[in-house]
C-alpha cells in the first residue's frame, strides 16, 4: 500500500526533528528479522531512550537535506533495508543498542552513522563506537582513577600510625 505525499512529509519532518535533537544516529540493515524480533529491538531501546524508526532511504535523505549540519552527509551507504536508531542523550548509545543485539541476531547488520555535527560514519567507525564502555562505565572509571592516590595515601598513612602503635603496645607489654 503505497503512502499518501501528506504521510510522507510527515515522516519526513519527523525525521528531521529526530536528526536535529539527535547526538547520534546509526542505521542498519535487517533483512530476514522478525515482526517479533524488531519488537525486542524497540523494547531494549526504549530502556536506554532510544528512539527507533523503519522508513525508506529516500525519506532519510530528504530529512537529511533539510537539516543544516547534516545537508552535505555521504548517503551512499544508505541502500536497502535499514533501520535507524536516534538518541538525544548519548552518542554511543544508537550504536551499543544495535551493536548488542546484532550479537544475538546476526542478520542486523550496522551500516552507517551520522553524528550531531555533521559527519557520517563508515560501518567500521560505528562498530568501533559500538565497543566503547558507556558513560556511566566510563565516569566509574574516572571516579576510580581519581580515587585510586587518596586511597593509596589513606592505607600508606594508617599503616604507619598502625606500626607505631604495634610498636608502643609491645613496648608496654615488655615492661
Amino acid at each position: 500500500m503505497a503512502i499518501t505525499r501528506d504521510k510522507k512529509n510527515t515522516l519526513v519532518t519527523e525525521l528531521a526533528e529526530l536528526f536535529a535533537s539527535a547526538k547520534g544516529s546509526v542505521g542498519a540493515s535487517y533483512t530476514n528479522l522478525s515482526v517479533a524480533d524488531m519488537q525486542e529491538l524497540r523494547a531494549e531501546a526504549r530502556k536506554e531512550n532510544v528512539a527507533i524508526k523503519v522508513v525508506k532511504n529516500r525519506l532519510v535523505r530528504v530529512a537529511l537535506s533539510q537539516n543544516d549540519k547534516l545537508k552535505n552527509a555521504d548517503t551512499s551507504l544508505l541502500t536497502g533495508q535499514l533501520v535507524y536508531a536516534f538518541s538525544s542523550e548519548d552518542e554511543v548509545a544508537p550504536a551499543q543498542i544495535l551493536a548488542k543485539f546484532a550479537k544475538k541476531h546476526p542478520d542486523l547488520q550496522l551500516v552507517v552513522g551520522f553524528d550531531a555535527s555533521g559527519l557520517t560514519q563508515d560501518t567500521a567507525t560505528v562498530r568501533a563506537l559500538a565497543e566503547l564502555p558507556s558513560k556511566d562505565q566510563l565516569r566509574g572509571q574516572f571516579v576510580g582513577i581519581l580515587a585510586a592516590p587518596l586511597t593509596q595515601f589513606l592505607a600508606v598513612s594508617n599503616g604507619t600510625q598502625r606500626g607505631f602503635a604495634q610498636v608502643l603496645s609491645q613496648r608496654a607489654e615488655s615492661l
